[in-house]
């Protein structure tokens, strides 16, 4: 007797003659095949197939009611495309055209009645052996596959690491803590879901956020570290800052890449068309941008700079709303009017109660002329001037 291939294979007959199913059984037995399940009626043979998940399928060609080939269909018709599974025709009919057709609807062997056991064993064997292979060929896919997305994973993180440093390497000139970058993005993701963007992107602006001063790597530390007033040629100088980054990010392949350059050139981009570098217009500016906008100058005034104390959290939220639609996007500055949007940015930027420090006048300009100091060196919130010794911030007039 032929030793047995996968002796623990599952193996379901379906022949409509109750004597080849014995003899097929016994046959089997004798082989080593022990896990053998019969049939008679064939329309049982799919919920049948369901039950059991056999390994091979032994199935006579011509039956009452439905025919070997209906059945095949049938069962083809629930399986992955991809899956391997060895169906051996059992026929009386030995002509080429049953063969031909047996085979084209999805066979993968025949033999002929009456049976040479011999031959059958033989076949079974070899089918049960090609699925067993098939099997290992795939497990090895997808363990390739599964080492080449943990790859990817770490490619992807050692990317994100690179350019995070990038970003600190920056922020660190003008921010002692280093940490400005990161709440930035946390904030630009909270305000970009709040604006009802998906998961994904919300999360991809909140990777591409921490990116929008990186050009400052570029800027003198005389001009970016000064405490006192910049001069007009100092000014333009930083604002170079802006063109530098995009120039840092330009040609980037991926989506993140894309979008933080986007981000460095146009994050000190006014509504009203007074930003910098290009005055683009209102909807000009791309969204991610205004939406960074914000939260930049959320979270920059929160806390202190080296050219300015911090600001207490309900005087920054009430600038936001009063330079809504000259400095700032409506839309994005509205909705740091919704109560569980500002109790998730000042959990986000200032989870310690912000620095109580007031001033009679605060002016926004950031011109030489007027301004106290260099506010944000030109941000897009310049040109504005507030009041905030009034409840209410009103503007005040330009000189």
């Amino acid at each position: 007797m032929i030793a047995p291939s996968n002796p623990d294979a599952c193996i379901l007959i379906v022949d409509d003659e109750p004597r080849n199913v014995r003899v097929l059984k016994r046959v089997l037995a004798a082989a080593g095949y022990l896990q053998v399940t019969a049939i008679t009626t064939p329309r049982d043979a799919i919920a049948r197939f369901a039950e059991i998940k056999p390994d091979l399928l032994l199935l006579d060609l011509h039956m009452p009611e439905i025919d070997g080939v209906a059945v095949m269909e049938r069962l083809r018709a629930k399986m992955p495309a991809s899956e391997y599974f060895p169906i051996l025709m059992l026929t009386g009919d030995a002509s080429p055209q049953a063969c031909q057709r047996a085979l084209a609807m999805g066979a993968s062997d025949f033999v002929a009645k009456p049976f040479d056991m011999h031959e059958v064993i033989l076949r079974i064997r070899n089918l049960l052996e090609t699925r067993s292979l098939h099997r290992q060929v795939a497990a090895q896919n997808q363990e390739l596959e599964r080492k080449v997305r943990e790859r990817t994973a770490e490619l992807h993180t050692a990317q994100l690491d690179t350019i995070v440093r990038l970003a600190l390497a920056a922020e660190f000139r003008d921010d002692e803590t280093g940490r400005h970058t990161q709440r930035v993005g946390a904030l630009s993701e909270l305000l970009a879901r709040a604006m009802g963007w998906s998961d994904s992107a919300a999360a991809l602006l909140g990777l591409a956020a921490p990116l929008h001063d990186v050009g400052k790597i570029g800027i003198p530390d005389a001009i970016l570290c000064k405490a006192a007033l910049l001069t007009v040629p100092e000014r333009k100088t930083m604002e170079g800052h802006t063109t530098i980054g995009a120039q840092i990010l330009s040609g980037g392949r991926s989506s993140f890449i894309q979008l933080a350059e986007k981000v460095a050139l146009s994050h000190h981009e006014r509504w009203d068309g007074q930003g910098y570098p290009d005055r683009r217009l209102g909807p000009a500016i791309p969204l991610a941008a205004r939406i960074v906008a914000v939260a930049d100058f959320f979270d920059a005034t929160v806390h202190d700079r080296v050219y300015r104390k911090a600001w207490p959290t309900d005087q920054v939220l009430a600038a936001i709303a009063a330079m809504s639609g000259s400095a700032f996007d409506p839309a994005v500055a509205a909705l740091c009017g919704r109560p569980e949007v500002q109790k998730a940015m000042v959990a986000t930027s200032c989870p310690a109660p912000s620095p109580r420090w007031t001033e009679p006048a605060l002016e926004l300009r950031g011109t030489p002329a007027i301004a106290p100091g260099p506010v944000f060196a030109g941000g897009p919130w310049a040109n504005e001037m507030l009041d905030f010794s009034e409840p209410t911030p009103r503007r005040l007039p330009i000189q």
